[in-house]
């Protein structure tokens, strides 16, 4: 550690995030998330495919993308929606001898899925890359990976990009696309797919978080952190292609603020081990950031507390009756312990201290919710609780606090874990008694809002 949409409704606007239950507007749902069963595959083919279970997969996905995008195109872009004019598939696996050229490159050993401008075809390493993604994620997110890449098309057809755009500009915009069909499946209106917006909305997301730039001061980083790789994707699932559209340096550079970028000068490269005296200081900026009076008293000897109106939620917890946050620190610390030297290339989780400070961070948002007379019970507090805390994020990064005010910063990578830890289990976005909304998608939108734009979007989306 170192905007909503709305709609009309019998002549009042109502906002998409009215029904905490709801999903940027779409019922929380719990059912299937995969391949509609008894429907017949695409007829689309594959320059080198092997007719296996990836490829028709891959197909059938590419198939449905173009389907959405030969009816939504006109909508948002000019001229007529083409699609791309090849479909690649290799064996990374393969011998050298059986390497094809894909976008001027050997597919030996390529474990990549990309769309190429220069011949306008897109191709999926059939062997490594789309099935681990799958054996990890599920095969929604080999459909998620494969929108994204379509969305490059969409971006060479709509003449919306130029080559000179940085590549982040690009790649958000292709999130962004993807996001814009994922809603398109999770309406129910994909031939192929179905996506259900609880665990199989959360597991996408997953992957976004999984396949981020988690070394900002790489070169090679262009893609964009799990933070704003999400961000991207949920702009597109809320708002459609046309917010996607609008997507350029300038507003990249407005959501990031004074958000760090980099581990420059940061020799624990974003971790902070959470003990005792680091949460001490985190707890003198919360009184700065989001001052109280009176402020909540911290037991710092576990999360067990005797509390009438109140119950543990361990590893930390809020008792609304003493107004106390009582906190297992070992537990905290296990939690917020980094999984950065680990070699999964997918990680499921992305873990470091952040996820532990955040959850510490949301029980303070219940004492400031309590103090503003608002129930401590019920799904817009756990929002709100994200929301707030999200708040708290942001303006750890900014400048300005004196070291009496807490000697603690946002670092790098921050983001990226608060975000894993509210799609894993989402407690820095429970209630008082530990309850959440089923969508790790809420939970991080509301968040994300806190962060981007400040307490008065709590208040507004969440009262």
């Amino acid at each position: 550690m170192l905007a909503g949409c709305t709609r009309e409704v019998s002549g009042r606007a109502v906002s998409v995030y009215d029904d905490p239950f709801k999903v940027a507007g779409l019922p929380t749902t719990s059912g299937p998330s995969g391949p509609r069963p008894n429907v017949p595959d695409t007829s689309l083919t594959a320059i080198n495919g092997d007719s296996g279970e990836v490829d028709a997969l891959a197909l059938n996905a590419i198939e449905d993308i173009q389907t959405y995008w030969r009816a939504e195109y006109s909508k948002d872009f000019d001229g007529e929606f083409k699609p791309v004019d090849k479909l690649i598939s290799w064996s990374a696996k393969a011998p050298r001898s059986q390497a094809l050229e894909f976008c001027k490159e050997s597919t030996y050993h390529l474990v990549n899925a990309a769309y190429c401008r220069l011949d306008n075809s897109i191709g999926w390493d059939r062997s490594v890359l789309l099935p681990t993604i799958e054996d990890t994620f599920g095969k929604m997110a080999v459909i998620m990976v494969l929108a994204h890449e379509y969305g490059h098309a969409i971006q060479t057809l709509a003449k919306i990009v130029q080559t000179k755009d940085p590549v982040i500009v690009k790649e958000q915009q292709a999130d962004c696309f993807s996001g814009a069909f994922i809603r398109h499946v999770a309406e129910g209106k994909s031939k192929h797919f179905t996506i259900n917006t609880s665990d199989g909305l959360n597991s996408v997301l997953a992957a976004t978080v999984a396949i981020r730039d988690s070394n900002p001061d790489d070169p090679e980083s262009v893609h964009g952190s799990a933070f704003e790789r999400v961000t991207a994707v949920q702009i597109g699932f809320t708002d459609g292609p046309k917010a996607c559209k609008a997507i350029d340096m300038n507003e990249i550079a407005r959501r990031r603020g004074n958000l760090p970028q980099s581990f420059k000068d940061d020799p624990g490269r974003g971790e902070n081990p959470i003990d005792k005296d680091s949460l001490i200081e985190l707890s003198k900026a919360l009184a700065a950031i989001l001052p109280l009076k009176p402020e909540p008293t911290y037991d710092y000897s576990g999360a067990k507390i005797d509390c009438r109106n109140g119950v543990a939620t361990p590893p930390v917890s809020y008792c609304p009756a003493k107004n106390t946050i009582a906190t297992d620190v070992p537990a905290l610390a296990q939690r917020g312990t980094s999984n950065a030297d680990d070699k999964d290339p997918l990680p499921i989780k992305v873990t470091g201290d952040y996820n532990g400070y955040i959850v510490f961070i949301s029980r303070y948002t219940l004492a400031v919710q309590q103090s503003s007379g608002q129930d401590l019970v019920g799904a817009k507090a756990g929002l709100r609780a994200a929301c707030l805390s999200g708040v708290v994020t942001g303006k750890l990064a900014q400048p300005g606090r004196t070291q009496a005010q807490g000697d603690i910063v946002l670092a790098a990578g921050d983001l990226d874990e608060a975000v894993s830890g509210l799609l894993a289990d989402g407690l820095a976005a429970s209630d008082v008694e530990g309850k959440t909304v089923p969508s790790g998608f809420s939970r991080v939108d509301a968040f994300r809002a806190g962060v981007l734009n400040g307490a008065h979007t709590c208040t507004s989306r969440y009262s």
